[in-house]
């Protein structure tokens, strides 16, 4: 596992209960100044601006009669260049334009107020949820290890080359499997409760917990192991005789994302090209471009709804900068505290700075997921959703792309633990050189993605 062995006790994990309230606050807080208190500054004030849309819409309405009836009059008089008809349907169009401009202008408020709302709604409630899931983390698997017995880390030292056996992937597994078992009734229990028109399902609702509390014990089981350290284990057969078998094993998992991505892009460039087969063309399933609208014909003529996405490319290039930097730090047996104040409050220790850089990335990637959500309520709000075929292309990629996301965040939350307690050093980094070809593999993807689902 780690690549070196720690004398761990139980109540090391005490400091997750801190952690985990800590979160819990910051989520709470989140919540009440951005869901509650911005948003409904911003609700008021989108409010404020439907009266005058409605007002605006009728008197364009009413503008666009009255040319209409003066167009028609100056039609059946033969188009005269001069005189009364002409004067009236000079005087019609010219407060029809008007008209049309105060309309357009009302519109836009009103929408632009709306997303306001939105933004601000939507970023209280990601991030509230999102302190949740990060507290249930470490309370749940906090919990559980502190009431484990303590072990000798050393006390089977001499057999380190064998196979350590670990309960944590079955654990893993069948917490997952029950949680999607019941997660079509978690989700309508949850619509229902937020007062939705939807019937509560109260029994795949409990299934779905019960999975969820499993999956997180077999991930706080794989947490103690990983902080207890073993030795690495070594590949002896072929093809990756030599290499440690973690290092070997991620690479064969990022091939097999990279299969799962390529069906994201080739149905994309499949409905981007147009290319159909005979038989759904013999069906009529084929559209024609018109008849087709994308997630970038929304976003790329609008710097303010692409902005998110923007951002969010900065966002992860530069948390692969931060996740180096981490790595850079714990392996530099000759680390020393920058001359520059403002650098060494930040970074005053390696074991801290290795810390604070992977918390940057946390912060970076959680930073991802905020952003995601915030514009995925702006296309919902324009009648972009998953309906329709581009929409569900786009939403299934994009979406698949931000699970990878926050899954990586979830194993990060343990990372900086580890970081914060025993540490890395040059003999157990490589956890962070491994996890960062996960998060180099998330960051690439969403550079393919961003060109193509946000700009073509």
């Amino acid at each position: 596992m780690s690549g070196s062995l720690h004398d761990v006790k139980n109540d090391i994990w005490m400091k997750t209960v801190v952690i985990g309230i800590a979160l819990l606050v910051v989520g709470g807080l989140a919540y009440g100044v951005m869901s509650v208190g911005i948003a409904s500054m911003k609700h008021h004030a989108w409010e404020d601006t439907i009266i005058p849309y409605e007002n605006a819409h009728d008197h364009y309405v009413e503008a666009s009669d009255e040319f209409a009836t003066a167009d028609k009059a100056w039609e059946d008089a033969g188009r005269p260049a001069s005189g009364e008809v002409h004067d009236e349907r000079e005087d019609a169009l010219e407060h029809y334009e008007h008209a049309f401009e105060e309309y357009d202008h009302a519109e836009h408020a009103k929408i632009d107020a709306h997303l306001s709302y939105l933004t601000w709604k939507t970023a209280g409630i990601t991030i509230a949820l999102m302190m949740v899931v990060y507290a249930s983390f470490y309370l749940v698997a906090g919990f559980f290890n502190s009431i484990q017995p303590d072990d000798d880390p050393y006390a089977h030292d001499g057999d380190h080359e064998e196979h350590h056996g670990s309960a944590s992937p079955i654990l893993m597994a069948s917490g997952i499997l029950l949680f999607m078992m019941g997660f079509p009734g978690f989700v309508d229990t949850c619509k229902a409760v937020l007062g939705l028109d939807y019937a509560a399902d109260y029994g795949g609702f409990t299934i779905s917990v019960v999975g969820f509390m499993i999956a997180i014990v077999g991930i706080g089981n794989w947490w103690r192991e990983d902080l207890a350290g073993h030795h690495e284990q070594v590949a002896l057969g072929q093809p990756f005789g030599g290499q440690d078998i973690r290092k070997a094993g991620m690479w064969i998992f990022l091939m097999s994302e990279m299969m799962v991505f390529a069906s994201f892009f080739s149905s994309y460039l499949r409905m981007r090209t147009e290319w159909c087969t005979q038989w759904a063309v013999d069906s009529g399933r084929c559209v024609g471009p018109a008849d087709v609208v994308t997630a970038s014909d929304l976003l790329r003529h609008d710097i303010g709804t692409l902005l998110p996405g923007a951002i969010n490319t900065f966002a992860l290039i530069i948390s692969s900068y931060t996740i180096v930097l981490a790595l850079k730090t714990a392996k530099d047996t000759k680390w020393t505290v920058s001359d520059n104040k403002l650098m060494a409050k930040l970074f005053p220790t390696r074991k801290k700075a290795v810390r604070n850089y992977l918390m940057m990335t946390l912060a970076l990637g959680s930073l991802f997921i905020i952003l995601k959500l915030i514009e995925w309520s702006h296309l919902v709000a324009e009648g972009f959703d998953i309906n329709t075929q581009a929409g569900s292309i786009f939403y299934v990629a994009t979406g698949a792309h931000g699970l990878h996301v926050f899954i990586g965040l979830l194993v990060m939350l343990f990372m900086i633990f580890k970081a914060d307690t025993v540490g890395y050093d040059e003999k157990n980094g490589r956890g962070i050189e491994y996890f960062g070809l996960y998060w180099h593999f998330v960051d690439l993807a969403w550079v393919a993605i961003f060109p193509a689902f946000y700009l073509y």
